[in-house]
């Protein structure tokens, strides 16, 4: 009973904790962070234990699932090289650095232990960072960048923490460590990858979306737990099977059955990443407890915390700025890539007008096809690269997004006992989250306002949707081929009903009669409304594909067929 009021009571705790941010503005995991740090140190306030697997094992996998079935492939695919530089290689240089500090701060403190407490330290978490950025509005590829980081950071961390771990028990070999760090990714890519085509597979013939979502609430753990098995990366098998559910849904699923997945995922993801930092600032009091019973002192966990904090910050500013610079040096591979790509055009352009017999029939027009839609999705890519780069401004609200969060805690109890000085490391780690979240989330909005970061004006947002809907609408006719000549699911559509529908589809209304003959063309509207939208369906992930349009005209795009869908099925 105790338990249960408890529940009761952070759920209504994490409510209205979402009500003042939005007043307020402040994000609201910070809210929740100080709430539980201001009960924790009340006297009548129950512990509150946090076992590592509650989040490595029980928030983690749903919550990165959450995160990437709704990031784009295509997003990922063109800022690729710079989510692997913050998430892989400025993870494993700060776990290094971090180590060498460490150990010459605390000579009792081991190197091993030292990258250990590296590892626990080096993920970043966007939760705090990607809500403030939403509601101040900065350009898509920055959030697209933190949230890429965010969601593979964690497996190279975790890898990390592992290696160095064993070493301070068995030892040490480079050698084996990157075998081991090689074999967990290639082995959890494999692993997430299957199992987000046969749950997609599986999903789609349920025709169910109570059932869809269900079993969708199971997938991530379906990845997560063969790959621990596997010791492989969870994490990355999660992500992996997240991305390929989200690439693929938008095809095989019905748009109620995305609605529905979407609104019970957002409502889960809101609970359990809320929850999570209610109970990460309820570990206060426990950790000084604890602190008060080791040999080490406060101002020791401040001394080693505030270092940490500086060099984090420094290598972050380090690594974002390499990016930035390689951005500003790009233009002319650019420019070198789009008269490559022009030639490229010009050849299959020639071989449309003089095919040749490889090319003819409609095998060969598919693979002209594909040429061409090649060739589009490189100019978009070009294109994208030109009209989003990673300024100084950004770069510096990237390197300022770097805070730490429940992953840091969780990682950090998983240290055992047997380590030297675990206390000290665990109690620093705590810190080092805490103040990152509250200094940097605190002050992250006054950075973004006095730096100017904005994204894409909202009348130029209105016109690329205008811009994109009319084409996909266009596109869809054109698929349909003459009024004259439609036949949907083997029956032929009067002329008359395909010219008033293809107006716009809005002109379609009941008269009234209940005559065999207006049932008939009432019932040949609905189908062909339902091939129309069909056939803008194919449009749109066409230009998904390709890439030319920005994610949220796509996404906006995509909610206004949806709801052309849902019309259809109410009647």
């Amino acid at each position: 009973m105790e338990l249960l009021t408890l529940a009761i009571a952070a759920l209504m705790a994490i409510v209205v904790a979402a009500v003042l941010s939005r007043r307020t503005g402040i994000a609201t995991p910070l809210v929740l962070l100080v709430v539980g740090i201001v009960f924790s140190l009340v006297p009548s306030t129950p512990e509150f234990v946090l076992e590592p697997d509650w989040i490595l094992v029980g928030a983690l996998p749903p919550l990165l699932y959450a995160t990437a079935v709704q990031v784009p492939v295509l997003d990922l695919r063109r800022s690729f090289g710079m989510i692997t530089w913050l998430s892989v290689t400025l993870v494993v240089v700060s776990a290094l650095a971090v180590g060498a500090v460490v150990h010459l701060l605390v000579p009792g403190v081991s190197f091993a232990a030292g990258v250990a407490l590296g590892a626990v330290v080096s993920p970043t978490d966007a939760v705090a960072a990607t809500a403030i950025g939403k509601r101040l509005g900065l350009p898509h590829r920055l959030m697209t960048v933190l949230e890429g980081e965010s969601l593979l950071n964690d497996a190279s961390a975790l890898v990390v923490l592992r290696t160095a771990l064993l070493a301070v028990t068995a030892g040490f070999s480079l050698t084996d460590a990157l075998f081991d760090f090689v074999r967990a990714v290639v082995l959890a890519l494999v692993i997430g990858y299957v199992v987000g085509h046969a749950t997609v597979w599986l999903r789609a013939r349920l025709a169910d979306p109570v059932l869809m979502t269900a079993v969708s609430f199971i997938v991530p753990f379906l990845a997560f737990l063969p790959a621990e098995e596997a010791e492989a990366s969870g994490v990355v098998a999660v992500v992996v099977a997240g991305l390929v559910t989200g690439h693929h849904g938008a095809r095989r699923f019905t748009a109620r059955e995305r609605l529905t997945e979407r609104t019970n995922w957002l409502t889960l993801q809101f609970l359990v990443e809320n929850g999570v930092f209610l109970l990460m600032g309820l570990q206060l009091e426990g950790l000084l407890r604890d602190l008060d019973n080791s040999n080490n002192t406060p101002g020791q966990v401040a001394v080693v915390s505030a270092v940490i904090l500086a060099l984090l910050l420094v290598l972050r500013v380090g690594f974002v700025g390499v990016q930035v610079l390689s951005e500003r040096r790009q233009q002319p591979r650019l420019d070198a890539m789009r008269e490559r790509l022009d030639e490229i055009s010009d050849r299959v352009d020639s071989l449309s007008d003089r095919p040749s017999p490889r090319l003819e029939g409609p095998r060969g027009e598919r693979r002209i096809g594909q040429f061409r839609r090649r060739v589009e999705r490189g100019r978009a890519d070009v294109a994208y690269q030109e009209s989003e780069p990673v300024t100084a401004r950004g770069g510096a609200v990237l390197s300022w997004a770097g805070m730490r969060g429940v992953v840091t805690l969780a990682a950090a109890l998983t240290i055992g006992e047997e380590i030297d000085d675990r206390t000290l490391l665990v109690t620093v780690a705590f810190v080092v989250a805490v103040v990152s979240l509250l200094l940097y989330g605190g002050t992250l909005p006054y950075v973004i306002r006095r730096l100017g970061v904005s994204g894409t004006d909202p009348d130029t947002h209105r016109d690329e949707v205008r811009d994109l809907f009319g084409g996909i609408t266009s596109r869809a006719v054109a698929a349909l081929g003459p009024t004259d000549a439609i036949v949907v699911d083997g029956r032929p559509i009067d002329p008359a009903v395909a010219e008033e529908m293809l107006g716009w589809l809005t002109r379609a209304r009941d008269r009234g009669d209940d005559s065999p003959e207006a049932l008939s063309q009432a019932s040949q509207r609905v189908l062909l409304h339902r091939e129309f939208v069909a056939r803008m369906r194919d449009a749109l992930h066409e230009e998904q594909a390709i890439g030319a349009y920005s994610t949220d005209a796509l996404r906006q795009a995509s909610q206004m067929i949806d709801a052309q869908e849902l019309r259809l099925e109410n009647g």
